[in-house]
């Protein structure tokens, strides 16, 4: 029997037995996208006409709809249930893989690992987790569909990504960890656990200075883009280092 695999996390697309499948055109990959994304639910005429054309869906919009999901029928073949039960459309991916439902399995069980103080399967459950992301989420869909899903799934990964580094730190891996830390304070600022981070991993490096120059940078960028004072994390993080404990993340 041959094996589907259903990928949003990056490029919208499916593979049987390896090989991908021909779906054509934003609108098709925004059909297959939205039915996965809704889960073991009904998808309604109205959300998909939402996600395909936004607030002016043409006069024609449930007869492309059904022609999209004959397509995609026809496409992923009849071991693959769509149903219709108006008014809306149901996908249920069965023992196919979905790199969605299996980023969310190895999250679940990475966080509840590091809840449980064990590390080393919390750092590999989450970094299994990550290596299913090849971002951008919903390349190739409409505008429309990643306006309404995209931010969702950015912060399930970047929840996950915090996680795998705090999953690092905690086994002492902090000299491998200051590149990837120190750019992603840059592309993520106002992220306090990130920069809490980041100051743990340079007070555990012997650069106090630089530990405390992160905060105080997180300080201004906070008080001038929202007005904002640092939250406890950075509080905490920053009167544990210049008390000089031992580990500052760690009195969380």
């Amino acid at each position: 029997m041959s094996t589907l695999e259903y990928r949003i996390l990056g490029p919208i697309e499916v593979r049987r037995d390896g090989e991908e499948l021909p779906i054509d055109g934003a609108k098709q990959r925004t059909v297959l996208a939205a039915l996965l994304l809704a889960g073991n639910h009904y998808l309604t005429d109205s959300t998909l006409s939402r996600y395909l054309w936004g607030e002016h869906p043409p006069a024609t919009m449930n007869a492309q709809i059904y022609t999209y999901v004959s397509r995609l029928r026809k496409i992923l073949g009849p071991g693959v249930d769509i149903k219709r039960r108006a008014p809306g459309y149901i996908l249920r991916p069965g023992a196919h893989t979905f790199d969605l439902a299996q980023f969310e399995r190895d999250s679940l069980l990475g966080s509840a690992a590091l809840r449980a103080g064990r590390y080393e399967e919390a750092a590999r459950r989450l970094r299994a987790a990550l290596d299913l992301w090849r971002e951008p989420a919903l390349a190739g869909a409409t505008e429309h569909l990643v306006d309404a899903e995209w931010v969702r799934l950015e912060e399930a990964r970047v929840t996950a990504l915090e996680g795998r580094i705090e999953a690092e730190l905690a086994l002492g891996r902090h000299v491998q960890s200051l590149p990837e830390l120190t750019s992603l304070v840059r592309r993520y600022p106002m992220r306090e656990r990130f920069r809490a981070q980041l100051m743990t991993t340079f007070y555990r490096c012997d650069r106090q200075a630089d530990a405390l120059g992160v905060y105080q940078e997180g300080r201004r960028i906070l008080a001038e883009e929202l007005g904002l004072d640092p939250g406890a994390l950075l509080r905490q993080v920053y009167h544990s280092i210049l008390v000089g404990a031992p580990d500052p993340l760690a009195v969380q």
